[in-house]
């Protein structure tokens, strides 16, 4: 009976088109019914407990920080710099676009907010410099999801929460694998660019690299401190992000006068209507989390699983297909609130590190943004740039081949994950 109404309902309910809230509060509610005996308001005692976290404010002071930087100049400078730097070399412009979103991924954690900032600011160059539209907005798409896996990274605060793990702990795991994202990106675009013939970018000097170095002064203290007061130990991610909302409103109206005060209202508001997606789903997960645990659903797959004595590499590919497939039709907040009550005790029976484990599903669920065909990188970008999906599906299979092959050799040597903690440690 609790399979039935904890996977089969809810896929039910997915497939005929319910929001993922909805879905989570009739599964609970179904549950409670037919365990009998627990009252109704369980599940409001529940859902307002799922709320009550001190790292969950983390998530709407980082969409609010990484709002007023894109739109306050302070991403626009750092990109700047980075395509100051990198030139003369072919395929630079291509290496500037994956170099600013993964410097944005240091200062935001949204995918969509990275694809929308670094896409604007880019495209028109990458056309220009002669790269077809497709590729360029493939490559974007692509490359936004770096956003997801270099911290701070809003699916990585969720899953610590979900899992009891410390963020800023996952935060310093998530570097490397965003680092070798980025140089494996790199390199096949400089190939692409050399294949197709792309002109040579103008040489890097020094005089154009002192001066955007000068332009930009500011915005780069924006990712300084963020990471350095978490990894300094100064202080927690959630300070880091009220911090990182002050420092972001301070520069853009008074340093670079970008935003009044009437801009940052509206943006405020305009975050508030994500965040308010984001929670009610979090709250609706809450309930649904606690009637995992008191159905005893999770321990019983446990049992089952320890029972089939499973090889964990077996384990592990097949936890990363079900996260590719959730992945491409449910955004990363929701499908880490649903899942790991249910995957968090499967792995730690098999001995997997939890850390390590968090990094797989982060790198899951971003590869899963851009997934045909449902990914919703895809289809931001559809609207933001007006390019076909087809040219968009068959632009990104390079890309998706690239992060897969990074997503095995990250399942399966944890070294990668845990020797930067372990060194930090």
């Amino acid at each position: 009976m609790s399979l039935l109404v904890l996977v089969i309902i809810p896929l039910l309910l997915l497939v005929i088109g319910m929001p993922i809230f909805l879905v989570l509060i009739v599964s609970a509610l179904l549950g409670i019914l037919f365990l009998g005996g627990i009252p109704l308001h369980a599940v409001h005692t529940a859902m307002f407990g799922g709320l009550d976290s001190f790292p969950l404010l983390a998530i709407p002071l980082f969409i609010l920080a990484g709002d007023v930087m894109g739109r306050g100049g302070i991403a626009q400078r750092l990109i700047e710099l980075v395509m100051s730097i990198v030139g003369g070399v072919r395929g630079s412009l291509a290496i500037s676009t994956i170099g600013a979103a993964s410097v944005f991924g240091a200062m935001s954690g949204s995918s969509v907010a990275c694809v929308a900032a670094i896409g604007k600011l880019t495209l028109p160059s990458l056309e220009k410099a002669g790269y077809k539209r497709g590729f360029g907005v493939s490559l974007i798409t692509a490359t936004g999801v770096i956003d997801v896996i270099i911290p701070p990274s809003i699916p990585m605060i969720i899953y610590a929460i979900a899992a009891q793990q410390s963020a800023a702990i996952l935060f310093l795991a998530g570097i490397v694998p965003g680092l070798i994202v980025a140089c494996a990106l790199s390199i096949y675009v400089m190939i692409h660019a050399r294949i197709e013939m792309i002109p040579v970018g103008d040489p890097a000097r020094w005089i154009n690299i002192w001066e955007s170095l000068k332009r930009s002064i500011w915005a780069i203290f924006a990712p300084v401190v963020i990471l350095g007061g978490i990894y300094g130990g100064f202080f927690t991610p959630t300070e880091a992000a009220g911090i990182a909302c002050v420092y972001a409103v301070f520069v853009s109206v008074f340093i670079y006068k970008q935003l009044s005060w009437k801009d940052v209202w509206q943006i405020t508001l305009d975050c508030s209507l994500l965040v308010g997606q984001i929670m009610i789903i979090v709250a609706a997960a809450g309930a649904y989390a606690w009637f995992i645990t008191t159905s005893g659903l999770a321990s019983t797959l446990v049992q089952a699983i320890a029972s089939v004595q499973m090889e964990t590499w077996l384990l592990l590919l097949a936890i990363n297909i079900l996260l590719l497939v959730v992945g491409s039709v449910v955004e990363p907040p929701a499908a880490i609130l649903v899942l790991m009550p249910l995957l968090v005790p499967i792995t730690a029976q098999a001995g997997i590190d939890p850390v390590h484990f968090g990094l797989v599903v982060t790198v899951n669920l971003a590869i899963g943004m851009f997934l045909p065909p449902f990914g919703l990188n895809l289809f931001a970008s559809n609207a933001l740039f007006g390019t076909p999906l087809p040219v968009l599906y068959r632009g990104v299979l390079p890309f998706l081949l690239i992060y897969l092959a990074i997503l095995t050799l990250l399942t399966y040597v944890p070294a990668i994950t845990l020797v930067p903690v372990s060194l930090m440690r």
